[in-house]
C-alpha cells in the first residue's frame, strides 16, 4: 500500500489545484506538473503496481533526470495523490450531469463508473486515504455523487454514509478481482483449471458429515460461480441488497 497526505498540507493543495509557482531560478522548465503526472498514471497503469513507480523510472520515461522532477512535484507520495486526483476526473467525465434517472439507478451508475475506473487502473486500490484527498477532481466526483441522492429526506451525514458505502462494496469486490485475475497470471490456471487440480486431494482428506453445510453451499456455490468465487456476482448481489437497504432508509422519512 502506499500512503498519501503526510506531505506539506498547503504544497500539495497548491500542486492539486495548480496554484504552485514553479522555481524561476535554476534550469529552464522544459515539462509541466500535468506532464509528469500523466506519465505517473501510464507507468503504474502499464504495470498494474505501484509498488515498481519510482521517481527515477517517471523522469527516465520522460528523457529528464531524476532531481529536475522535484522541480514539479516535491516527493512520490505528492505524486501518487496528484495521479489519484487525475484519474477521479474520468468518473466526473463520466457520471456527467444529473439527468432524469431516479436515485436508484444514479447510484448504479455511481458505482459502475467506480469499478470500471479501478478496473482501468488497478493501482488506485493500492493508495491508502486516510484522509480525504483533496484535488479539484476528486471533490468535483463527490459533487455529482451527492447530486444522486440530494432531496431524499437523507441527513448530509446519511449522503455522505451511503456514498461511502456504494464505495466500499465496489471497491472491495473489484480487489478481489483484480486479485483473482494476479493469480490466473502467475499460476497460468484459471478457476476452473486450478479447482480440477485442487478438488481431488481435497476429496481425499475432506469429511462431508464433519462440516455438512460448508460441503452443501460450497458445492452449490462453486457449481454457479464455476469456480471458487465469482466477483461480478458478488458485485450484482451486494449492490441489490444495499440498494435495498437505502430503499428502506428513504421510505422512513
Amino acid at each position: 500500500m502506499t500512503e498519501i497526505n503526510g506531505g506539506d498540507p498547503a504544497r500539495t493543495i497548491a500542486t492539486l489545484w495548480g496554484t504552485r509557482k514553479l522555481p524561476r531560478r535554476g534550469p529552464k522548465h522544459t515539462l509541466t506538473t500535468e506532464q509528469v503526472v500523466v506519465a505517473a498514471v501510464g507507468l503504474a497503469d502499464g504495470d498494474q503496481d505501484l509498488a515498481t513507480l519510482s521517481m527515477r523510472r517517471v523522469a527516465e520515461s520522460l528523457g529528464v533526470g531524476t532531481m529536475s522532477l522535484y522541480t514539479y512535484i516535491a516527493s512520490r507520495e505528492e505524486l501518487v495523490e496528484a495521479m489519484l486526483d487525475r484519474v477521479y476526473g474520468e468518473a466526473v467525465r463520466e457520471l456527467g450531469e444529473r439527468g432524469d434517472q431516479g436515485w436508484a439507478d444514479g447510484l448504479r451508475e455511481v458505482a459502475r463508473v467506480d469499478w470500471n475506473l479501478c478496473l482501468r487502473h488497478p493501482w488506485v486500490l493500492q493508495v491508502f486515504t486516510g484522509r480525504p484527498s483533496l484535488g479539484p477532481q476528486t471533490i468535483a466526483r463527490y459533487e455529482r455523487e451527492l447530486a444522486v441522492i440530494d432531496g431524499l429526506g437523507l441527513t448530509d451525514v446519511e449522503m455522505d454514509s451511503v456514498i461511502t458505502l456504494v464505495h466500499d462494496h465496489v471497491e472491495g469486490v473489484a480487489r478481489r478481482r483484480i486479485e483473482a485475475d494476479r493469480a490466473v497470471r502467475r499460476t497460468g490456471m484459471d478457476d476452473e483449471q486450478w479447482w480440477a487440480k485442487v478438488g481431488p486431494l481435497l476429496e481425499e482428506v475432506f469429511d462431508p458429515a464433519r462440516f455438512p453445510l460448508a460441503a452443501r453451499v460450497g458445492q452449490s456455490a462453486g457449481e454457479e460461480n464455476r469456480g471458487a468465487h465469482n466477483p461480478e456476482h458478488a458485485y450484482d448481489f451486494g449492490l441489490a441488497r444495499l440498494l435495498e437497504g437505502v430503499a428502506a432508509l428513504v421510505k422512513t422519512r
